[in-house]
């Protein structure tokens, strides 16, 4: 019987790159779909986009949890642990509950004829074996890449949700919004309800949308946020959810969501505007939409560890994220000086993702990240140099041995910032717990 660590082996060893091995298309993990005999019993919402799909998953997963319901979340990658990425009620799975789930998918695989799945989608299969054990009566499904081609893309989602459109992962999914919104817009079906977030959706996205026939629901128009005017009398702890519901329109004053940053309110937006759209098979009341949303945590997601100095971890790593960080930061008030460990990935436009950040940093801790598709320290620092970011550059060879060398020069009026990365957030949080 193997050990999940041994099972997690297993997975890395069936293709050739490991947990990196990327393989988009459907036809592979359908034939394991088939041979297991899964079938859903639940209503099922598929969440997509390039940046906020975590922390609309979570929103989900807390409401629903809140609604008495019991609810499964898949979503990746992890940061400490593997079971993080299947949870039954904001729980992780167990080891016992994945080495089942992952025996069982094996058994169907080589009955399948020896399939060769990829790292995600024999864990995509393994998280939809742990909800039916589980009996959970909602699953939430987050997209790995892309979306049309993507592995939870073999479900069928009762609403399906795009959070945002943006440019990342430009080698599968091709060089602009307009083509990556084309993929994203893959998991919307026809005659089920269609969410996007974004406020200004690539034409692809719609057209997609329009051929398929599906019911789309554009933030902006079919519902949307509204902040308090800052000359308003009105509470500045709360804002004004809205949406379209056949003839009435909907508002919902609400105090702010747990997640910090303005970005937040779309991602609560839209998570709140795919509950509506399930209200007959998924009905949620507002006493638990409430806690719902205040109580929404989400480790790496403008994390803020307390303490002194000021940490703040965040998985960001293209244009569009560290725009919305860089905002989220120029909010926390003043640091004498900003520290910055951050390691990147390869294939990110590493040059596009930091220029949003030239100038507001002092010390530069770059990190190396192993593997295949992990960045040098040095390769970094002449990317640092050549945009003239401002700021001293030292290099690691590791994100944990970054964050100690941090943590002992910061001060205490100082704030460390660990981004870039899964990765280089995983490790930061593996220094921070050696030292506490």
């Amino acid at each position: 019987m193997k050990t999940l660590e041994g099972w997690l082996n297993h997975l890395e060893g069936l293709h050739p790159k490991g947990q990196a091995g990327i393989e988009l298309g459907l036809d592979r993990i359908r034939l394991v779909q088939a041979a297991l005999g899964q079938t859903q019993t639940c209503p099922v919402i598929i969440v997509g986009g390039t940046n906020g799909k975590g922390s609309t998953c979570a929103y989900l997963e807390n409401i629903i949890d809140r609604a008495g319901y019991k609810v499964g979340c898949y979503t990746s990658p992890h940061l400490l642990a593997y079971n993080e990425r299947v949870r039954l009620n904001g729980r992780p799975a167990s080891d016992a509950a994945l080495c089942a789930a992952f025996e069982r998918v094996e058994a169907a695989r080589q009955q399948a004829g020896n399939v060769a799945l990829t790292y995600f989608e024999f864990g995509t299969l393994a998280a939809w074996e742990v909800f039916a054990e589980a009996n959970v009566e909602a699953a939430i499904l987050e997209v790995g890449l892309g979306g049309r081609l993507d592995a939870v893309n073999a479900y069928e989602p009762d609403v399906a949700i795009v959070t945002t459109v943006a440019l990342d992962h430009t080698d599968w999914l091709g060089p602009d919004r307009e083509s990556i919104g084309f993929e994203k817009a893959g998991i919307f079906r026809a005659g089920k309800p269609a969410l996007c977030a974004d406020p200004n959706p690539p034409q692809r996205l719609l057209d997609h949308a329009a051929a398929i026939g599906a019911d789309l629901r554009l933030i902006g128009r079919d519902f949307g946020f509204e902040r308090p005017a800052a000359e308003s009398n009105e509470n500045r702890l709360q804002w004004r959810w809205w949406c379209r519901s056949g003839d009435q329109l909907l508002k919902r004053a609400l105090a702010y969501p747990g997640l910090r940053g303005p970005t937040q309110l779309y991602n609560a937006a839209v998570a709140l505007a795919a509950l509506e759209a399930l209200g007959n098979q998924l009905p949620v009341t507002m006493q638990a939409i409430r806690p719902g949303l205040i109580e929404t945590e989400l480790s790496g997601r403008f994390q803020v560890v307390p303490g002194k100095p000021a940490i703040v971890l965040d998985v960001g790593h293209n244009p569009q994220a560290i725009r919305v960080l860089a905002d989220n930061l120029s909010s926390m008030g003043f640091f004498d000086r900003t520290h910055a460990v951050l390691g990147m990935l390869n294939d990110k436009d590493i040059e596009g993702a930091l220029l949003p950040l030239k100038g507001k940093v002092d010390v530069w801790h770059l990190c190396t990240l192993g593997g295949p598709r992990g960045t040098s320290a040095e390769a970094m620092a002449e990317i640092v140099a050549r945009n003239v970011m401002g700021g001293e550059v030292l290099c690691y060879p590791s994100p944990q041995a970054a964050m100690q060398a941090a943590k002992g020069q910061a001060s205490e009026s100082d704030r460390i910032l660990a981004f870039g990365s899964f990765y280089t957030v995983a490790g930061a949080l593996e220094a921070l717990r050696k030292t506490a």
